[in-house]
């Protein structure tokens, strides 16, 4: 059995990466399908200049996604999909500022975008010690 040499040590496993790439980009993909009912959701949300901002992020997401599932410029990569996250989780999931009825699946989907932002941070610093 070899010993992994530093590099191997120190960039995450492929399986780590394709599984959290693939199902950003599908996200990413899904968002630029659908980019006239995103936009129309965000403009809902209140925010500003959404047919720029909605395609901008999704390609934000998606450039990200394969930057760590190809592990190239990994930190710009994992950068990407963190600000993607920060912005977007309190503006689209504001779970506070809902209704009843629909307070439980902002919650949810604020919570899977604080998971994936973790992640996504943890990516960054995985990629800052190499």
């Amino acid at each position: 059995m070899t010993v992994p040499d530093e590099s191997e040590r120190s960039t995450p496993s492929r399986l780590a990466r394709a599984l959290f790439a693939s199902g950003l980009a599908v996200l990413a993909i899904r968002n630029l399908t659908d980019l006239d009912g995103r936009i129309a959701y965000a403009e809902a949300k209140g925010v500003p200049e959404a047919d720029r901002l909605v395609p901008a992020a999704s390609g934000l997401l998606l450039g990200g996604s394969i930057g760590i599932g190809l592990w190239k410029l990994p930190r710009l990569a994992a950068a990407s999909v963190a600000a993607f996250f920060a912005g977007v989780t309190p503006t689209m999931h504001d779970f506070w500022a809902v209704d009843d009825d629909a307070r439980d699946e902002e919650l949810t989907s604020f919570l899977q975008n604080l998971t994936l932002f973790g992640a996504a941070v943890a990516f960054f610093k995985r990629a800052s010690n190499e």
